[in-house]
């Protein structure tokens, strides 16, 4: 009877572990809020934030952007597009809330707090792992990078 509790406690808590590491299900439909309920109106365009975060460490902004890409672990992180190339890294504030995979493509408001950022080598290296890139693709991150960061309180789908 007891090797049957422990091997059930095993497989529920297997369960639970596993469900709690995907990314949230669903389509990620216009109206669809994330973290914080936040209302679009009044949110900057993605373009404007290198102007906003000059001359600061970081600024409270609400921006709309396009999702480039979504953690294909857990959603638990973003990346925007720039009309420079350069993608702005989301995370989500406290690991709160996660997208849904097929976020990406998706134009969104964000409401947070925007800044620049070294990212150590280490860190780079450990979102490359999660964008699951080839170990010799990994390797080859070697320097920190200067990029911009959003610490996001609230994501709404708004096309």
């Amino acid at each position: 009877m007891k090797k049957i509790l422990f091997s059930l406690c095993l497989l529920f808590g297997f369960g639970i572990t596993s469900a709690i590491a995907q990314p949230p299900v669903g389509d990620a439909n216009v109206g669809d809020t994330y973290g914080a309920v936040i209302e679009p109106q009044g949110a900057v365009d993605i373009t404007k934030l290198n102007e906003l975060v000059k001359g600061t460490d970081s600024v409270d902004v609400k921006i709309k952007a396009e999702i480039l890409e979504v953690c294909p672990k857990k959603g638990c992180w973003v990346s925007l597009r720039m009309p420079n190339g350069e993608p702005v890294f989301v995370r989500m504030k406290n690991y709160a809330f996660f997208l849904p995979l097929n976020a990406v493509g998706k134009e969104v408001v964000l409401e947070g707090k925007a800044y620049k950022k070294v990212t150590s080598v280490k860190e780079l290296q450990h979102y490359a792992e999660d964008k699951k890139m080839s170990k010799e693709d990994i390797a080859k991150i070697t320097k920190p990078k200067e990029e911009f960061r959003f610490l996001a309180n609230g994501i709404v789908v708004v096309e």
